[in-house]
């Protein structure tokens, strides 16, 4: 897929997303402070990437990628859920987010921990009031559940923060649990909103876990050598936490290698189903791949 074709599909869905979000909270109840707070977080910008990947698997499964909005948009918000409790001091103390202060900086830190707290059920609300059939919001439910909780996102989140993993078989993990179960659950609700058969389904699995991994590793890559305007938060902070990182295992030029790596394999899972490219585009430009 050229890149004019690639970027008018990206910049719709992302579009689609970022005007289903604006729909959100926007009403003004006398708890209008915790709608304020959850928003600030979610319309920060960002690539949307989780959504895209929902509504282009939507797509590729024969479905409606506009009836997966809902399911896609939950993602995001658990997804943002998990960035607003990150940030806390309790957590990895970060002061900005995408270039902007972090929430819990803007509203405090009780309501920091009450506006992801209040993005969770949300989330699971969008997912069963949709117009999707009932048996595929119900899956969509079940995955968002599992990946983002104590055998997915959390476990990572906990082995990241408390148990100082120190190898590359302990980073592989942590980095399969606490980013790659999101990124495979955007894949795979996709594929259950279209109704995608079973090979599909296998396919987009296999496709987010390596692209969940290279994304990763590229991000721990941009924390030692990337802008700290385009990374939004400032460079270096992963050595200053004492965290053991890819980068400290492989070196850069390892890094970019696993990189690579992880990002051939995306595009080969996917390749049969992929007829136009939009998804191997997507992961060479995940990679930082000149295209």
């Amino acid at each position: 897929m050229d890149k004019t074709a690639f970027d008018l599909r990206y910049r719709e869905y992302q579009t689609a997303v970022e005007d289903f979000l604006q729909g959100q909270f926007s009403d003004k109840p006398h708890w209008e402070d915790l709608y304020a707070s959850m928003r600030y977080s979610l319309l920060a910008g960002g690539k949307r990437i989780r959504p895209v990947l929902a509504l282009e698997f939507a797509r590729l499964a024969g479905g409606k990628w506009q009836e997966a909005l809902p399911a896609a948009c939950a993602v995001e918000m658990v997804h943002t859920y998990s960035l607003i409790h990150d940030d806390l001091p309790c957590m990895d103390d970060d002061d900005l987010r995408r270039g902007k202060p972090t929430n819990h900086k803007v509203y405090g830190e009780t309501m920091a921990v009450l506006a992801g707290d209040a993005l969770q059920p949300a989330a699971y609300t969008l997912i069963l009031d949709s117009a999707l059939p009932s048996e595929a919001r119900l899956e969509c439910a079940r995955i968002l559940a599992e990946a983002s909780g104590p055998r997915g996102m959390v476990a990572g989140q906990v082995l990241d923060t408390l148990h100082a993993p120190k190898t590359e078989e302990e980073l592989t993990e942590v980095h399969r649990l606490k980013t790659g179960c999101m990124i495979r659950a955007a894949c795979t609700m996709g594929c259950a909103a279209g109704g995608a058969a079973a090979p599909l389904r296998e396919a987009a699995a296999v496709y987010a876990e390596n692209l969940g991994l290279a994304f990763q590793i590229r991000d721990d890559m941009l924390d030692v050598c990337g802008d700290e305007a385009a990374f939004g938060k400032p460079i270096g902070s992963d050595a200053q936490e004492g965290k053991v990182t890819f980068v400290d295992l492989l070196g850069l030029e390892g890094c970019d290698q696993a990189v690579r790596k992880c990002t051939d394999q995306a595009k080969a899972a996917v390749a049969p189903y992929d007829a136009d490219g939009f998804l191997q585009a997507l992961a060479d430009t995940l990679a930082g791949r000149d295209r």
